[in-house]
């Protein structure tokens, strides 16, 4: 799935004229932080602006470790409209602190809504803001009843996903996610260029901004329609020949084990 991430009304319309394009539309608000907080009435308007089959995400913050606070904002962005409501563990230095606040945002919002979809974000460049490491995200989630495991970046200085968790933590994030039946997302600068391995590692939710605003940047540039249709296009192309190649991988499978037992 593909995620877009807007920073207020006009560009949510933005992103409803690509709408066929997205699967996601997530609130935030940049200059607050990786995972800043949009005001409640921003994501009303946001959900009225964008079709009403496309889910609205809300981060709820880069978040301290305050657990009553938290699970306030949590239901806060849920009464507001947002159906996805994603929570930054930029304050929670252990995983029992993770825990104890994603298990407060779980109550609060599925109490409210059963059927919300909550979302435990760490970040791939946790040591340099000293929160959780990311790989215990998926057991944070699992453990507080959440339904996705996310990594995106804290520090947007120019440093991305890659740079901070290789391909081969970031696969290994994915199947720890996967081992505990959650959906797994990864953000953080990604580009088209990382597409091939966001696909190849089983990423289910994939996370932009920057690279589809124009100029590639986040803070400054806008989204553009024709932005977010190309960087579709490539998801897609990368998901068709994933598809084909585990295709051949199974019959390639399948055609040794009867080779083998032939008689």
């Amino acid at each position: 799935m593909l995620l877009i991430s807007p920073d207020g009304v006009e560009e949510a319309l933005d992103c409803a004229k690509a709408a066929e394009h997205l699967d996601i539309v997530d609130v935030k608000k940049p200059d607050e932080g990786s995972l800043g907080a949009n005001y409640p009435w921003v994501i009303k308007e946001i959900r009225d602006a964008v079709p009403a089959d496309t889910p609205v995400s809300a981060t709820v913050g880069d978040v301290p470790y305050k657990p009553g606070t938290v699970a306030l904002a949590a239901l806060g962005a849920a009464v507001s409209g947002a159906t996805y409501i994603k929570v930054g563990l930029y304050g929670c230095t252990t995983p029992p602190q993770a825990i104890e606040v994603m298990r407060g945002v779980v109550r609060a919002v599925k109490d409210y809504r059963a059927d919300a979809f909550v979302v435990a974000s760490g970040y791939a460049d946790a040591h340099r803001i000293g929160c959780v490491n990311p790989l215990a995200l998926p057991d944070i989630a699992r453990r507080s009843g959440a339904d996705a495991a996310m990594l995106d970046t804290a520090i947007k200085d120019g440093t991305r996903l890659f740079d901070h968790v290789p391909p081969d933590t970031c696969a290994e994030f994915v199947r720890l996610a996967h081992e505990a039946r959650l959906l797994a997302a990864l953000a953080g600068s990604v580009r088209q260029a990382d597409l091939g391995t966001l696909t190849r590692i089983g990423t289910d939710i994939v996370g932009v901004r920057g690279a589809v605003c124009e100029g590639g940047d986040r803070t400054t540039g806008r989204i553009r329609p024709d932005l977010v249709a190309a960087f579709r296009a490539e998801l897609d192309r990368h998901a068709r020949e994933q598809s084909a190649a585990d295709g051949d991988r199974q019959r390639g499978a399948l055609n040794g084990y009867v080779t083998r037992h032939q008689f």
